[in-house]
């Protein structure tokens, strides 16, 4: 993993990178339907997990999004090379555990290492809170609610810039699987504009199979 110090001073968002980290909650949110149906039908044919599959893409597409690898340290902006998924993993038992996955290019050395932590995680009890570093993304996914909007637990004495996506409960409409995804982000490192660029590579990406 290698990272740097933003230069701030040529950064043109310094200025909402000062408003907003002001803030006491810094963190904005959207919930839009993501088309997933090639995809949904990509990972069945070839027995692949959909979860992965989708956490997959997700990260092709975040990895893409150059603030979607920043992070706030101290007083300044941490770029990172590279963004790995923490997400939450469901037990049998209706618990759940923290993780930490890797993100590849890949597609074959991502599922091998994702496969691994999720046997791990689902072995085990309590929340086994991951050491992961900064460089991740807070997933988790409920696909028992298709939602319309999501909020996240918060400790606002705890600073905190790490993205958060979740998913839903996936549903057919007009021969078409919908999924919903919540994202949420730090106002401070990135605006609207970034997350629309992040949807629109996401479902591109899971309509035509590739990273």
């Amino acid at each position: 993993m290698s990272r740097y110090l933003l230069d701030m001073d040529n950064w043109k968002r310094k200025d909402h990178f000062h408003f907003f980290r002001q803030f006491e909650e810094p963190f904005f949110g959207v919930t839009v339907n993501v088309d997933c149906t090639n995809a949904y039908k990509m990972a069945k044919e070839n027995g692949i997990s959909f979860f992965l599959y989708y956490l997959y893409h997700s990260l092709c597409a975040a990895n893409a999004i150059e603030p979607f690898h920043y992070r706030i340290v101290e007083d300044g902006v941490m770029v990172y090379d590279k963004v790995n998924a923490s997400p939450t993993i469901n037990r049998p038992d209706g618990t759940f555990g923290f993780s930490y996955i890797d993100y590849y290019p890949d597609l074959g050395q991502f599922l091998s290492s994702a496969k691994k932590e999720i046997e791990r995680v689902q072995n085990s009890t309590g929340l086994i809170p991951a050491v992961s570093g900064e460089n991740v993304i807070h997933y988790s996914s409920v696909p028992w609610i298709r939602f319309t909007s999501l909020s996240h637990a918060r400790a606002f004495s705890f600073k905190d810039s790490i993205p958060k996506i979740s998913f839903g409960k996936m549903v057919e409409e007009n021969g078409r699987q919908n999924m919903p995804m919540s994202v949420h982000v730090h106002h401070a490192l990135m605006d609207g504009f970034h997350v629309a660029q992040y949807i629109d590579m996401f479902e591109e990406l899971l309509n035509t199979a590739q990273c």
